[in-house]
């Protein structure tokens, strides 16, 4: 059985819970849904976030989402974390998407509220520039983005046909149409795709960071602002006209 790996992504401790604002769904007192901690050793500088919601397959209802959403929002203050591992503490599941039991329960007035939420939430996830593991691939969730995210990965026509059709694809498949950056054979311990996941952020983790390489972008950009081909550039895209540089 293959598990996939996709994109990278980036965001203490021992496994820690976070604190979550009120929401529509419930869960018992003291049983968080994640939890985060950052690893050790030669390890350091990479955090783990946890999905641990058994009862429904890590699936994304509103507690879950919320504490994504401030688990992503502390995490991104934290100087220290350089990548962020997404993991499921649920054996055999990675996500098994929206928490549709849920949905069925709230009014349109609330439905409407949690999608933006959620399309929130995969919004930081894509700009985050972080590791993600996924280590199973179980379809796509159009409501959060996925009629805009698809098409610009895999094309109008394959978007079109796995939107409408609500296949499912093995980690194998989505590899084959890169949807994931990895595909590896499953271990006995079912946590191969982990493995991958961590090598790849222990590859990551000597590279420059985002704030330095922010920094280094706006040294270099600097530099630009005052030469005169900078302001061609901008008078020849006004006067939509090919630019005449001279190197100064």
């Amino acid at each position: 059985m293959l598990r996939a790996l996709t994109n990278v992504l980036r965001l203490p401790r021992p496994w820690s819970p976070l604190r979550t604002r009120s929401c529509v769904s419930h869960r018992p007192t003291g049983d968080p849904e994640i939890q985060v901690r950052a690893l050790t050793g030669r390890d350091q500088g990479i955090t783990e976030i946890l999905m641990n919601r058994p009862s429904a397959r890590n699936a994304l209802g509103n507690v879950l989402v919320s504490e994504l959403l401030e688990a992503l929002a502390q995490l991104r203050e934290d100087q220290q974390v350089r990548v962020l591992l997404f993991r499921s503490g649920v054996k055999g599941v990675f996500c098994a998407g929206a928490d549709l039991k849920e949905r069925e329960q709230m009014s349109e007035a609330e439905v409407e509220i949690f999608v933006q939420r959620l399309r929130g939430l995969m919004n930081e996830i894509a700009s985050s520039a972080v590791m993600g593991l996924i280590e199973t691939t179980r379809g796509l969730l159009p409501g959060a983005g996925g009629t805009q995210r698809l098409p610009r990965c895999l094309g109008v026509a394959l978007a079109k046909e796995l939107i409408f059709t609500g296949r499912r694809l093995s980690g194998a498949q989505a590899h084959a149409l890169g949807l994931v950056n990895h595909a590896v054979s499953q271990n006995e311990e079912g946590n191969a795709a982990y493995h991958r996941a961590r090598e790849l952020a222990q590859e990551i983790l000597p590279q420059v960071d985002i704030a330095s390489g922010m920094a280094i972008e706006g040294l270099c950009y600097a530099q630009n602002i005052p030469t005169q081909d900078r302001l061609e550039g901008m008078a020849a895209f006004r006067e939509k006209r090919p630019p005449r540089f001279v190197g100064k």
